[in-house]
């Protein structure tokens, strides 16, 4: 028999708090989807989800691939009539669900973690590398998913690089080191909420 899981009062709390942007402010006018430029590949759309926060389905909005597609262009924030930013609800998120292991699809967070470096090598994303380094990921998953829309990607890969949409040689924007020493501080800040509670020495 299925047990039905009712929503997680807190959930919004802890996400606004965390995030700290107002989830509560959104009154669906759906601005943030209509700008989004990945809204047509998530499950759930930017609005649906900051509604599915509001009424606490906890486990619809972790387990959901929507939260591994958001780019971080700010958009959302620049179209919101309330200037709710989902950037970093989006980053909350996902930190959220690594933590109570929820697991992402692979292809897509092999994407995610594909766009991370191509931010923290180059300052800005290109497209190449990204793209040979998802493949790799993709290859490397357990099962492989490397020939997953292949021959789409070499399809659209090859439109783009005859009209001159993507360059072969990447170009790393000015003060780059301020980018990695965000990184940097992120990765300490991560691993110092993952490091395990030490016991108190008796007195």
């Amino acid at each position: 028999m299925a047990i039905a899981v009712g929503p997680d009062l807190t959930f919004s709390d802890t996400v606004r708090e965390r995030s700290g942007e107002d989830i509560h402010g959104c009154f669906y006018c759906q601005k943030c989807t209509i700008g989004c430029p990945t809204a047509y590949v998530m499950d759930y759309k930017p609005a649906q989800l900051l509604r599915l926060i509001q009424m606490g389905q906890k486990d619809r909005v972790l387990g959901s691939s929507a939260i591994w597609l958001c780019v971080g262009c700010e958009t959302c924030g620049t179209r919101c009539p309330n200037r709710i930013r989902l950037a970093p609800v989006m980053d909350t998120l996902r930190h959220m669900a690594l933590e109570e292991k929820y697991v992402p699809e692979p292809a897509v967070y092999a994407l995610h973690r594909s766009f991370l470096d191509s931010i923290r090598l180059w300052g800005r994303v290109h497209e190449l590398s990204l793209i040979m380094e998802h493949k790799a990921r993709c290859l490397l998953a357990e099962p492989p998913l490397f020939f997953r829309g292949l021959i789409s990607d070499l399809m659209m890969g090859g439109d783009l690089i005859l009209k001159g949409k993507i360059s072969f040689l990447p170009e790393r924007i000015k003060r780059l080191g301020e980018v990695k020493r965000l990184y940097e501080e992120a990765t300490r800040f991560r691993r110092a909420q993952d490091a395990p509670l030490q016991p108190e020495v008796e007195r």
